[in-house]
């Protein structure tokens, strides 16, 4: 046997002691772009820390949502990083079913984040999810359609604006829809987008002493102005589309505006995926004149669940994911308009990035205008923007989605809809102890 032998030999044996050794994370996460971008990258994160191994768990955002929240309410211990969002992270802390991220490495710099993004992601003053990245939502327009329309979009635009302008940009006979809008159900599709949208039109889903608001003309007028403008502007099936049908449409020329999250803005503009990249414009979410806009605020983030039993590993791996360090590899790969946008201050004061993005502006004003903690005209006892902070809220507002995308789809009315949503939410409320 030679030396050489020997040595390859004692190698072959030592890399499978390692990765017998190695721990392996189980990360569950959105089916997203950034998101699968994240795990074709896992591999420099491995090779900065060869005692860990990555699995991925992919989901629809739906499933993901389900999927997590049983685990972590029933103790499951199937996952060791959950992608999770503003909503569920002050209320999961609060169950004590999320470890504190206390433990992300002395370059991790978490003053960095955003402050809007971090307090959203806090509880007493401790992070309890890290933001892999951030969102609020805007217009993304064709300006070739706009141009051909005889419009000019303004910076802030009202819903009159907006409504008149998809009517005119639609042209069936080419496939091009005014405006795609989500109308899939769930509390974190359509019912992100239609919650956002009835703070402009001074809605709000209850009063100060919690009783449903479904059955005030706000409303019947967000509802109603919805469904007609889909009506007349939108694509076949969108009760069917959520963000990546949306996105998908709008890569492909087919929507002349498109109301959703900020991050989609690099996906858009990417000329790799998209037909209309030199095309894009981009617009405040519009308001009806009473001083709140249809945006939201949204991170979508990662958590390590108190069950855990690799609590450390999975804190190197968030820290990882979600620190400065990402952003550079990222920029170095698919360039400076390609990284996670909305978390961290020091992205929007990078000169390359602001070159190279020319949506980085409009997306840290949108981020900054949105106030969880104001999120109506009228007063509220919740917090949240385009949802109501309340253990509830997640299967309540997934069966008023329903409601609503069964109204967009023509198969109850906008009545009908906004009655029974009125009804179900009274009955949980009643049975969560809210009301009498």
């Amino acid at each position: 046997m030679t030396l050489k032998t020997i040595l390859l030999g004692a190698c072959s044996v030592l890399a499978l002691a390692t990765m017998a050794s190695a721990e392996t994370l189980t990360v569950a996460t959105v089916n997203n772009g950034d998101m699968i971008r994240m795990q074709k990258l896992t591999e420099d994160f491995t090779a900065k820390n060869p005692d860990i191994q990555v699995e991925w768990v992919t989901l629809e955002e739906n499933v993901l949502r389900e999927r997590v929240t049983t685990d972590i309410a029933t103790k499951g211990g199937q996952y060791d990083v959950m992608t999770i969002g503003t909503y569920e992270v002050p209320i999961w802390a609060k169950q004590e079913w999320l470890l504190p991220l206390d433990n992300l490495g002395a370059d991790y710099d978490a003053a960095d984040i955003i402050p809007a993004i971090a307090g959203g992601l806090s509880v007493d003053g401790k992070l309890y999810a890290a933001p892999f990245y951030g969102e609020s939502s805007f217009i993304m327009y064709r300006k070739d359609l706009m141009e051909k329309a005889g419009l000019t979009m303004p910076d802030a635009p009202t819903w009159e604006f907006v409504a008149d302008a998809a009517r005119k940009m639609t042209d069936r006979s080419t496939e091009i829809n005014g405006i795609c809008l989500r109308g899939k159900a769930g509390w974190g599709e359509n019912m992100a987008f239609l919650t956002a949208m009835s703070n402009s039109f001074g809605a709000r889903w209850f009063d100060e002493e919690w009783k449903p608001q479904f059955d005030q003309a706000e409303w019947k007028n967000t509802l109603q102005f919805y469904v007609d403008l889909m009506k007349d502007a939108g694509p076949v099936g969108a009760s069917s589309n959520g963000f990546n049908e949306n996105l998908a449409l709008f890569q492909q020329g087919k929507c002349g505006m498109w109301i959703d999250a900020t991050v989609a803005a690099s996906f858009v503009s990417n000329p790799k995926d998209s037909t209309v990249a030199d095309k894009v414009g981009y617009a405040l979410a519009p308001d009806t004149g009473l001083g709140k806009r249809g945006n939201w605020l949204w991170a979508w983030s990662l958590a390590v669940p108190a069950g855990t039993q690799k609590a450390e590993a999975a804190q190197k791996f968030v820290s990882w994911a979600t620190g400065k360090a990402y952003l550079d590899l990222v920029a170095s790969k698919e360039g400076w308009a390609n990284v996670p946008p909305g978390t961290r201050s020091s992205l929007y004061a990078n000169p390359e990035y602001q070159k190279a993005a020319p949506f980085a502006k409009m997306t840290l004003d949108s981020i900054n205008a949105a106030d969880p903690t104001k999120p109506t005209v009228k007063p509220v006892p919740y917090v949240g923007v385009q949802f109501v902070a309340i253990p509830e809220f997640q299967g309540l507002g997934t069966t008023v989605g329903q409601l609503f995308s069964a109204a967009l789809a023509g198969q109850m009315s906008v009545d009908d809809a906004l009655k029974q949503a009125q009804d179900v939410s009274t009955a949980t409320m009643t049975e969560g102890g809210y009301i009498q």
